[in-house]
Parts: C-alpha cells; structure tokens; sequence
C-alpha cells in the first residue's frame, strides 16, 4: 500500500529547506519575544488595539511556519519511532515549542489585563478575532503568575511530554509473539491489535492473550508515564484555580458542564440498547456473550475485501454524490499520496490527520481489508476536509476544540455509512450494519468507560502514585460499568489504559467524550441534511469555517440545536437504537 508523500513540505529532514525554515521560526519566536516585551511594557491608557493588531501578525505567521514543522517531524516519528535523527529534531523543536507556549502563556496574561470590549470596537483585526480575545481574557483568569507559568512550560518537556514520548516508543516499538496455525509468529503489537478483525475466534483469541502478556512485560515503565502526566495535570490545574482537569477540559473543549452532563445522562439511558446488539451479535458468532476479542469480529456476510484502492474509489463516489468540492478534495489526497496506509514494525497503532499549512493534510492510517477500514478513512479525510474549508483564517481563528473538531469527520463517516447500507443487497446489510454498531459501540460505550476511567485515575492521582494492578483494575470498573452483560466479564481488556496514547497528553486531559459529542453532534447534523439537503449545504461549509470562532453552544443554535438538554442527544441517539432494532431483526 501506498505510503504519504512529505516532500512537499521539505525534500528530506537532512535538506537546507529544512534547516531554513527551522531557523526562520528560531528567530520569529525571538521577533515576537521582543513584541511581547513591548505590549508587557504599555502603559494602561495606551494603543491596546494597535498593539494587539501587531501583536496578531507575527504571532499568525509564526504559527503559520511551525507548524509544518511539527507536522512534519511528528509523521516521521510516529511512522518510524526508530528514526533517531528525526527524533532528535524533534526533541530541538520542543525547546522552540516551549518557547512559543511561554509567548503564548504572556500574551494570555497580557489580554487578560486590557478592555477587549474596547480593543474589539476600535480594531478591525480585534474584531476579526474576537472569540480569541473573549476566550483568552476568561483563560487568563486561570494562570499562574509568570515566573511559575515560565517554569512549568520548561519543565514541560522533560515531564509531561517526555513521559507521552516514552508511551509512543514503547508501544510502536513491541514485538509480540503469537501462536498461529502456521506457527509462533512475532509481529508489531500494531498488526497484533489488528488481529481483532480476524473471522477465526481463536485467532482472535490467541492474539488477545498475547497482546496482555506483552502489555504486562512494559507495565511498569507505562504505569509511570501515566501517573507522571497525571501527577503534572492535577498540580497545574491545582495551581491554575481549576477545580479539577475534568473542569480545565471542558472550558478547553468550548462548552459546558450542563452540556457534558446532559450527554453523558442520554449516554447512560441508551447502554442497554447497545447491549442488546452486543448480545444479539454473541447470537451470530455462536456464543452465549461476547469476549473483549470479539467486538471487531467479522460476521460471515456477503461484504468481502476492501482493498485500499477499491476504498478509494468508493469513498471519493460517496463524497462526490454529497458535492464536488468534497469529491474534489478526496481525488487530490488519494492522486497527491496524502495517506501511509499500513501497519509496521515502529509505526504507532491507531489514525489521525494532520494539518500542515493551508489547505493540505496528512493521514496516518493502519488499514486493513475491512469496511470499519474505509469508515476510519471517511473519517479521517473529514478532518482534512475541516481543514479545507478553514483555509483562509488566521491559526487564531482555527482554535477548534475536540468537541467541535470531530463534526467534519463525523459527518463524512456517516454520508458513506448511510450510502453503503441502502445501497446493500438484504444479505449485505448484517455486516454493514455490524460495521456501523461497531464504530458507535466504541464511540458512545466505550469512549464512556474511558472517561469513567481517567476521572478515577485523576482523583486517585490526587493522593498517590497508582500501581500498574491498580490501573488495571480501575479499567476493568468502568467497563464493567458501560459494557455491563453486553460483554463476558471475565474476558474484558485491563490492559486498554497501556493501549490508547490518548491518556498520555499533558496537554488534553479527557482526551475522550469530545468524541462522542463529536459523534452525536454529527448525527444531529446529518438528520438536518437529510431534512432539507440544499438548505444544509449551503450553511455547513460556514459551520465548519467558524468552528474556532464562536462556542459549541452557539453553533448549534445556528441549526436550531439545544445541546444542554438531554433531549438533543436522545434524538442522535435514537437513530443508534433504530440500528440495532433493524440490526436484532436481521440476526432474528
């Protein structure tokens, strides 16, 4: 399978262009070091607006051009953790990160000092970017003073960050044995996990077992990065008058605890639902519950291979029958070479996209013949197509959190989900169906036994370091408690906290109900495109556009959503529960 193109950007790590553009960021931080000194110096009745418009200008294009080079060192890395010399450039750029974080920490505390009302009424630019200045003036309300903020932000990078690094060289670089019919083979825990997809059960099985077993072999060196980030979360939040991460994360993710909880009590009601399809595809494989390993595996359906090309074709159809913009933009990533499709030995488990500058991403994907494959592909160039439409806004006016970040990518999912299942014949439409409730399953049940998961593991931090065995156990409560009978519970995963690397950020904390609200938002989303499709059309672009300039609450108002009350989400996820009932149907 095809691997991403970077030469783009940069013809090779070793080349000139590299280390120019590497330096040219060096000395912008410097410039805008020397801008800031100058803002922190105005006297109180000065040009706040002038400076702001100043300060705005170098601060955009030095976002601008680091970026691509943290872009572009982190495909490296995380596709060839054994690349030392990319992963010595990275470790240099974190120092420029820091840097520009302690700017950025600066600039904060410095807005949050000024009359914004009065900058956005005088300044075009600060108009132009007021939900920034809103937003900051409110985080400013939480930070250290700046000696501490300086510190913590320089201590970043030997802390929480090394920590995170720690997890992704560990995990893309274990090697797994695994007995097979053929023979013990040792494989990338990568190609392990995706051993879950396979029709065999007790190849499933038997990769299950190993992958535990390797997982208990780096315990303890993972065990410690995960206590060490959460130590640093709960002391900064601590310090910042945060009343815990979970809080900081939902100011970060641009909406509100009423929000969150209206949710996660629509999420609870609907468990039962998903055990029913849980239990009902128990019923398919020929067994009384469903271990852990069973959850991807395949039913016997008429679906057959997806080979990558074959997802090409199908996913730039399905986007292009939507319109010919999002059908243009997918031709252009598959003929530009914007995706590494496949597992290997140091390439990290999982997918993501990237944006690089303008209009041009990149897609790590570990594909595999399978429609839950091209549904991660929709999903993905969802974000690129995101990352399309808000070309032309300054980084400032990009700030998208989680929560809203996943409408695009959500949205794409689901226009060729919806695609596939009415266009299948009767006998193709259990699998595809499966497919669906298999990516739904793990964005609403699953996701939730995450979040159940590092809310534990936060309060628990608070006071002491946590065992691995502790760790182990805290995961198997919360997917008892979201899984429930849907699942065997003596075959349920203890180790899924040493798998996710998105409990190893020190920078998003709850790195998981952004994601079913990204999922439920999009469903919503999707309804009202079903309802009038020319009227959706012509505002979604703009809604995607304006994704980091108003709150979640106020773009949903735009579609006539009420996010803070449960009602909303049972609506998205009725059309879930609609899915099983046909799905329990079909099964009989």
């Amino acid at each position: 399978m095809p691997r991403w193109d970077l030469t783009p950007f940069f013809p090779a790590l070793d080349s000139k262009e590299f280390s120019a553009a590497f330096d040219d960021v060096k000395a912008r931080i410097a410039k805008l070091g020397e801008t800031m000194g100058k803002a922190e110096a105005f006297k109180p009745d000065a040009d706040a607006a002038k400076m702001f418009e100043e300060l705005a200008h170098e601060a955009n294009e030095l976002r601008d051009k680091s970026r691509v080079i943290q872009a572009y060192l982190s495909a490296i890395t995380t596709t060839d953790s054994f690349n030392e010399s990319a992963k010595a450039r990275e470790s240099e750029f974190d120092k420029l990160v820091t840097d520009l974080a302690k700017l950025g920490t600066r600039c904060t505390a410095w807005i949050g000092k000024q009359d914004v009302e009065a900058m956005i009424e005088k300044s075009q630019v600060a108009k132009d970017h007021a939900f920034y200045l809103r937003r900051n003036k409110m985080s400013a309300e939480h930070l250290m003073s700046p000696a501490e903020e300086s510190l913590a932000a320089e201590l970043n990078p030997t802390g929480g960050l090394a920590w995170g690094r720690l997890h992704g060289n560990i995990s893309s670089q274990l090697m797994v044995e695994v007995p097979l019919a053929d023979g013990n083979k040792t494989i990338p825990m990568s190609a392990v996990r995706n051993l879950a997809y396979d029709p065999s059960r007790e190849v499933r099985r038997a990769a299950y077992q190993a992958e535990l077993a390797a997982w208990k072999t780096v315990e303890v060196p993972l065990a410690a990065s995960m206590n060490g980030i959460k130590g640093q979360v709960n002391v900064l939040c601590k310090r910042r008058n945060w009343e815990s991460p979970l809080d900081n994360a939902i100011f970060f993710a641009n909406i509100d605890r009423q929000a969150l909880d209206a949710m996660m009590t629509a999420a609870h009601e609907s468990f039962p639902h998903f055990r029913r399809y849980l239990r009902a595809k128990a019923k398919v494989l020929g067994t009384t519950h469903l271990a852990f390993y069973d959850i991807f595996a395949p039913l016997d359906s008429k679906e057959g291979a997806w080979p990558h090309d074959k997802a090409e074709v199908f996913v730039e159809e399905q986007f292009r029958a939507y319109s010919d913009k999002m059908g243009d933009f997918a031709a252009r990533a598959f003929q530009e070479n914007w995706i590494d499709w496949e597992p290997r030995h140091g390439k990290r488990d999982g997918a993501y996209c990237s944006g690089f500058r303008k209009d041009e991403s990149r897609i790590m994907m570990n594909y595999k013949s399978a429609f839950g494959s091209v549904m991660t592909l929709a999903h993905e160039l969802g974000h690129g197509y995101h990352n399309l439409c808000l070309d032309g806004k300054t980084p400032m006016q990009k700030e998208t959190p989680m929560t809203l970040a996943e409408t695009a990518s959500i949205f794409c999912e689901t226009i060729i989900k919806r695609v596939y299942l009415d266009q299948a014949a009767k006998d193709e439409q259990l699998g595809i169906l499966e497919s669906m409730l298999q990516g739904y399953n793990q964005v609403v049940v699953d996701i939730t036994s995450r979040f159940l998961f590092e809310k534990s593991v936060f309060e628990k931090r608070s006071e002491r370091d946590m065992s691995a065995t502790e760790l182990c156990s805290a995961m198997l409560d919360a997917q008892r408690a979201t899984y429930g009978d849907g699942l065997d519970p003596e075959l349920l995963h203890p180790y899924m906290w040493a798998v996710k690397p998105h409990y190893y950020s020190s920078g998003r904390s709850f790195y998981n109900f952004p994601y079913m609200f990204g999922l439920l938002f999009g469903l919503g989303l999707y309804s009202r495109y079903e309802q009038d499709p020319s009227g959706f059309k012509a505002n979604y672009d703009d809604l995607l556009a304006s994704t980091g300039l108003d709150d979640a609450n106020g773009l949903a108002k735009r579609f006539g959503f009420d996010i803070q009350t449960p009602d909303f989400w049972r609506g998205s996820l009725n059309v879930i529960k609609q899915d099983i009932d046909k799905f329990e149907a079909l099964v009989g």
